[in-house]
């Protein structure tokens, strides 16, 4: 839902009526993750994609429908068949979206989640997507660390609902959760499957942050990249000269410090965490280094890349084993930073560098799809660490 809130929003302040489409389970193949959304407007306009252009057309069809009827429907949208005009995926993988209709009416907290989801505070989104009883469909329950609102329909489901969906806004997560029709614990053990109901948690956590340290070139493209791809982005450098949001207008924050006293802080403040990646791209020892003592060390970040040539990177090393610092902290280096694609221009290099903290985070090898068998899309990768790279932009 976060990337139509302001369409949704648009026609929630109106007082109209949208029809929001929300995948909420993939099989296989899937073209869009669980949560990407679609919404209809009342005029007929639509954003977001929940297909990538399969089965836009018919979930635009259900929306609009949804919208005016006001009943909720989950539906599944399959392999197309032999029929050339049969709504189907073509990719082979399957997809559960419910679609229901979003008003002042049906989800009065949505100015709540909106405004959570704008100044980076957790949240999340509990709906009813399968019941037994039709009149459960399309009930909410908002949870964030401390407290809920909305209800599913009774004390118990809330209860269980609330703490199951804490869990997973804490991971960053989001899933389809069954449990029996009141809420029920269901016993996996037992081999049941008939489990009553089914509620979609979508878990708004904070955008990751990208922080780059040195404000040169190539922090300009990287930033604008990091943004495009939904990084809050960071510029840090002790030059002010340099470090003005006039020379970096897609970061949300340009900070003049030191890049290691600037670390350190963010540190304290518990504002690094597992899906943070730190971008060293300054070519000065006396900025560089200190920086990466800092970023290497700590307990948990997503990725740590320094930008320079492979002499630089091995005099990088001995003045950070000269600090201290053992091999297992430097193999979370990643140094030359960047995929190897041959890249010359700030821009290029800028898409060689988040396309390695791509593939590191789901698991991908960098190499052309054409070569690799299997499955494209891959499983998110839980890693607190990364392992060195080889490649140059």
């Amino acid at each position: 839902m976060r990337e139509v809130l302001d369409e949704l929003m648009t026609t929630w302040r109106a007082g109209g009526t949208a029809g929001l489409a929300t995948v909420v389970r993939t099989i296989r193949s899937a073209p869009r993750p669980a949560g990407a959304a679609l919404v209809v407007d009342p005029d007929g306009a639509v954003a977001g994609s929940v297909s990538g252009g399969c089965v836009e057309g018919a979930v635009y069809e259900l929306a609009t429908e949804v919208a005016a009827t006001g009943r909720p429907e989950l539906q599944r949208y399959g392999i197309s068949d032999d029929d050339a005009f049969a709504v189907g995926l073509t990719c082979g993988g399957i997809l559960d979206v419910f679609v229901e209709p979003v008003s002042q009416k049906t989800f009065p907290q949505l100015d709540e989640v909106a405004d959570a989801i704008g100044a980076h505070h957790p949240i999340a989104v509990a709906t009813v997507i399968a019941h037994p009883d039709p009149s459960w469909l399309g009930r909410r329950l908002i949870v964030d660390s401390e407290r809920c609102t909305g209800s599913l329909g009774s004390a118990r489901a809330d209860d269980a609902v609330a703490d199951d969906a804490r869990g997973l806004l804490l991971a960053g997560s989001t899933a389809v959760l069954s449990y029996g029709p009141d809420g029920q614990r269901v016993d996996e053990s037992s081999g049941e499957t008939d489990t009553g109901m089914e509620v979609f948690v979508a878990s708004y956590a904070p955008r990751p942050r990208m922080l780059i340290i040195g404000a040169i070139d190539f922090a300009a493209a990287l930033s604008q990249q990091a943004t495009f791809l939904g990084y809050r982005v960071t510029v840090c450098d002790a030059r002010p000269v340099f470090a003005t949001p006039a020379r970096f207008p897609s970061a949300d924050e340009v900070v003049v410090d030191w890049p290691d006293r600037y670390l350190r802080g963010q540190r304290d403040l518990g504002a690094i965490d597992g899906r943070t990646a730190i971008c060293v791209l300054t070519h000065d020892p006396k900025f560089d280094v200190p920086a990466l003592e800092v970023a290497l060390r700590l307990p948990s970040v997503g990725y740590v890349g320094a930008m320079g040539s492979r002499r630089t990177h091995l005099d990088r090393l001995d003045r950070l084993t000269a600090a201290g610092l053992t091999d297992t902290d430097l193999v979370r280096l990643s140094s030359p930073i960047g995929l190897d694609l041959g890249a010359r221009t700030p821009e290029e290099t800028a898409v060689s560098i988040v396309a390695e903290i791509i593939a590191r985070r789901w698991g991908g090898g960098g190499r052309p799809l054409a070569a690799v068998d299997g499955r494209i899309h891959h499983e998110l990768v839980e890693r607190s660490s990364v392992a060195s790279a080889d490649g140059a932009g």
